[in-house]
């Protein structure tokens, strides 16, 4: 692994104007199969990709979309910086409204493992998201606290013996939605993309509501599986794939109209 990426490891378990047209299949794709290694920024795997020589069409956006998306666009652009203290309050932050009652010692501790990261240093994680990864996540626990917490300990359905290490898993969801999305074109290149722009330039906390979505569908597609730590990559496939699907449906006109929208409660 380089210096994009880290091991995944297992843990314990401890308790639309557009016409569609389904994007989601594999004939000119390539699905990188192998060990539950999760995800720098660069790397391509998760989810069936194409090719670059596959001819892509570009849509063009109206002049809100490209505000909006250019916002998007620099917020994917910020890389985690354990030096900045915004990026320090907002690490804080996320572990005060996941351990109210409990004082973290400090932003380098082992507490940290407690919430699914790899060590006792979350910055080192976020090197796959950037700090976007650390935005989403924040977002999650404020807005869904009763989602978040359910997945952060693993509440609902019968687990495996050994399951995701949450954190790092967010941070895998991150990556997979800007890939899924073509978020770093200049214009979209796939019919997902174009609709999500549509959804984002009428609410500019698409991106941090879809990763809500998608947490919540990669878990219940988790269970459906009965997946272990092995089968995370295959999982994560599963969930964008669904995802896709889902934005392809006529008639929806908003993120909360998806139909995995409804696992979210607040």
């Amino acid at each position: 692994m380089d210096d994009r990426g880290g091991s995944f490891v297992a843990v314990r378990r401890i308790s639309q104007g557009l016409e569609r047209e389904n994007s989601c299949h594999s004939t000119s794709a390539e699905v990188v199969a192998g060990s539950a290694a999760w995800l720098g920024r660069g790397l391509s795997c998760v989810c069936a990709q194409r090719r670059e020589s596959d001819a892509r069409p570009s849509f063009d956006l109206t002049p809100s979309e490209e505000e909006c998306l250019q916002r998007l666009q620099n917020r994917i652009d910020i890389a985690y910086d354990s030096s900045i203290p915004e990026h320090q309050a907002a690490l804080r932050a996320l572990w005060n409204a996941v351990f109210p009652e409990e004082e973290l010692h400090g932003l380098i501790s082992e507490q940290w493992k407690e919430m699914g990261w790899q060590g006792k240093d979350p910055s080192t994680d976020f090197r796959g998201g950037g700090f976007i990864s650390l935005e989403n996540l924040l977002f999650f626990a404020r807005h869904f606290p009763k989602s978040f917490k359910d997945l952060l300990w693993k509440q609902e359905g019968d687990r495996s013996a050994w399951e995701y290490p949450f954190a790092v898993a967010g941070v895998n969801i991150t990556f997979m939605l800007i890939q899924m999305l073509d978020l770093e074109a200049v214009k979209p290149r796939t019919m997902v993309g174009a609709i999500f722009l549509k959804f984002l330039s009428e609410n500019e906390s698409a991106f941090d509501i879809l990763y809500c979505i998608a947490f919540k569908l990669m878990d219940r597609q988790w269970l459906a599986m009965r997946a272990s730590y092995m089968d995370f990559n295959t999982v994560m496939k599963a969930t964008r794939c669904q995802l896709e699907r889902e934005f392809l449906l006529e008639d929806i006109t908003r993120l909360e109209e998806l139909p995995s929208y409804s696992l979210l409660t607040l």
